[in-house]
């Protein structure tokens, strides 16, 4: 099959970036499987679970403003690159420690606070090479074949992760290296033509200066914080294990069924758009989106049938990534390149908090007055953030076109 030169794919080293994408992020889930699991068999403690998580989602916090001027100043494609190779790195430690038997919790501990540094690295700075590799009229369609990536990693990572380690976590990290090592080598092989960027003195404002960018753009902020609260009090898939057990009665093999459904759903739905991309009435598209993302968790809770959760769960996944194609696309296309790396960096930071506080909102709301309540609540919620954003981002509501 013959690619047109003026279609996505058909854009040099493209196809680089997107494996490379591909390969790093289902390495990514499979380590986190791969550590958590290796962690827990080690402890036989819950809370040093709870440590791994937080030893990777601190330096993305901590880090979030040095990462971003970092990407503005240097080589986008160098510094996604040697993430990679580091990442492979840490994998081969964790090999060579769980053939050795000297892995112990302090090494786990030490090896995913790492990798989290250097995914809080490679995310912006991947994501803010994106635009030098792409003419803006593909940008939003390229966005929605790399939000592929990220959903085809999601489905692969964790399955891939759970049958290696079912031979052994050896075979779960020796994959991990080489699936990196090729990523790494696939970006460094990526070649554009050099960009010239005005070099600004370090100081205090420049570093974040990209917060400031945000704010000051009724539009981006708009939709970076929709999808914040949006997810915050929707996150009705930190409560799966407990729809598993307690109401829908499936066990583990539902549980995996569910947890799969969303990323299904947002890679078929990627898939469309980068087919279809949005051309008009942009804003009320991610309103419609939202307002389905709110009705569809609201079904979840109140659903007794594992075919309808599924179903449920499916348009969760599906409208989610709608609002993650616009916020993508806007932030790239509405921010000058000198910005990109601080301005994704904010972003990356806007998602990850979401994503966290939103379990553990979702998580204490269940404690109090039952799971089924809390998501149902979380929907009612989606609904009400999102009249009130129609309402103080009216400028965002008549968005006709992302450009």
């Amino acid at each position: 099959m013959q690619i047109s030169p003026d279609s996505v794919l058909g854009q040099p080293y493209y196809k680089h970036y997107w494996v490379s994408r591909v390969l790093s992020s289902t390495s990514f889930q499979m380590l986190a499987v791969a550590i958590g699991w290796q962690m827990y068999d080690l402890t036989r403690d819950a809370f040093s679970l709870g440590l791994v998580g937080l030893a990777q989602f601190l330096p993305m916090v901590l880090l979030t403003f040095v990462v971003g001027h970092v990407a503005d100043r240097f080589d986008r494609r160098l510094i996604v690159a040697w993430c990679m190779i580091i990442e492979s790195g840490i994998a081969a430690l964790l090999l060579f420690g769980s053939l050795g038997g000297w892995l112990g919790r302090e090494s786990i501990l030490a090896a995913a606070a790492i990798l989290g540094a250097c995914r809080a690295f490679e995310g912006p700075s991947s994501s803010a090479l994106l635009p030098q590799l792409m003419p803006k009229a593909l940008l939003q369609q390229a966005i929605s074949w790399s939000t592929s990536a990220g959903q085809t990693a999601q489905i692969l990572g964790p399955a891939l992760g759970g049958l290696l380690i079912s031979a052994g976590p050896a075979y779960a990290y020796s994959a991990a290296v080489l699936a990196l090592l090729t990523a790494g080598v696939l970006t460094f092989a990526i070649r554009m033509a050099p960009i010239v960027r005005k070099v600004v003195p370090t100081t205090l404002r420049s570093v974040f200066s990209g917060l400031e960018f945000v704010w000051r753009q009724p539009v981006i902020l708009g939709t970076i914080s929709l999808d914040l609260f949006a997810v915050l009090l929707g996150g009705a898939t930190a409560l799966l294990p407990i729809f598993a057990e307690d109401i829908l009665h499936t066990g583990a093999w539902g549980l995996g069924l569910m947890r799969t459904a969303p990323a299904v759903g947002a890679l078929l739905m990627s898939i469309a758009i980068a087919r279809y991309p949005f051309r008009r009435a942009v804003g009320y598209v991610l309103f419609a989106a939202l307002g389905v993302f709110g009705l569809a968790t609201m079904l979840f809770a109140v659903s007794k049938s594992l075919p309808v959760s599924l179903l449920a769960l499916l348009l969760i996944g599906a409208s989610d990534v709608v609002s993650v194609v616009i916020r993508s696309s806007l932030v790239q296309l509405r921010t000058p390149d000198e910005m990109r790396g601080r301005v994704n960096a904010v972003n990356s930071l806007f998602i990850g908090t979401s994503n966290q506080l939103g379990e553990f909102e979702s998580g204490t709301l269940a404690g109090l007055i039952g799971a089924s309540p809390a998501a149902f609540v979380g929907g009612i919620g989606t609904l009400a953030v999102a009249a009130l954003w129609m309402a103080l981002f009216p400028s965002l509501r008549r968005m006709r076109s992302l450009s």
